[in-house]
Formats: structure tokens, sequence, C-alpha cells
């Protein structure tokens, strides 16, 4: 494999970090939401976003939670790394995923002009249209 290079004028391709959260609700739901936008939008994904520079990874996350659906998490514990490679998009991002519970707010679409719709899935009855983080983060937390 080859190393780009930049040149002067030029910056490199390189892959970006968005970190996810999945939650989970008493009833063992799974919260999803269905984007807008790519990378993979009109599919169902977990929460999450693009890590700022410096930013912890769990800051990114809670920060996240609160940005996207209103609501306070708490962190329980990672349950994988994707790597997010989309080259028919032009997109290759890696991808930690966290468990978490929310322990404040009630989660709604604080981001209408980024995602379609927010809601619980039973883990029995989820889309068929998920995103890859998604579905690595779900099959983590399952053990499938």
């Amino acid at each position: 494999m080859t190393t780009p290079t930049a040149s002067p004028t030029t910056t490199p391709h390189l892959p970006k970090v968005g970190v996810g959260v999945l939650l989970t609700d008493p009833q063992g739901r799974i919260l999803l939401t269905l984007r807008k936008r790519p990378p993979e939008a009109d599919h169902w994904s977990i929460v999450g976003g693009k890590l700022d520079y410096f930013e912890p990874l769990e800051t990114c996350a809670i920060r996240e939670a609160l940005e996207e659906v209103g609501v306070q998490i708490a962190i329980e514990r990672l349950l994988c790394i994707t790597d997010h490679c989309l080259p028919h998009e032009g997109q290759h991002w890696v991808a930690p995923a966290y468990l978490a519970r929310i322990v404040g707010g009630t989660p709604e679409n604080r981001e209408p002009d980024k995602t379609h719709e927010v809601r619980w899935f039973p883990p029995d009855q989820l889309p068929p249209n998920l995103t890859m983080t998604a579905s690595n983060a779900i099959r983590a937390l399952l053990g499938s």
C-alpha cells in the first residue's frame, strides 16, 4: 500500500474520527437515528458525531448525545471500534462506539437538518438499513 504524500498546495486524505453511542432503555430497546447526510444517508445509525481536536473520546460521546437527541448519558463501556471505509462515498472514519445509559432528558430529534427521525427499536425488530457502525455496535452488545 502506498502512502499519499502532500504537496505544499494539497492536504492528504486522512481518516476522520467519529464517536458513537449505543443507547438502550430499561425495556432493552435501542435508540437509532435515521440519517439525512453521508456517510450512509437514509440509514439508521447510533447517536454520534465527529471528534473535535483534542477532545477526549468519552467527552465527545457525551456531547453528541446531548446535541443530537437532548439527553445526558453515563458511559458504561467501549463496545467496539469500526474501521468505517466507504470508498464509493469518499469517506473513511475510525469509529469507536460506547454503550451508555440515559441519566437525564427524553430523546428527541435535536438536529432535524441532519436527522429524519429518532426512534426506539426492540432488538428483534431492527430496521434492515443499519449503518456499518450501528450494525457493529449492536452485534457487540448482543454478542452475535
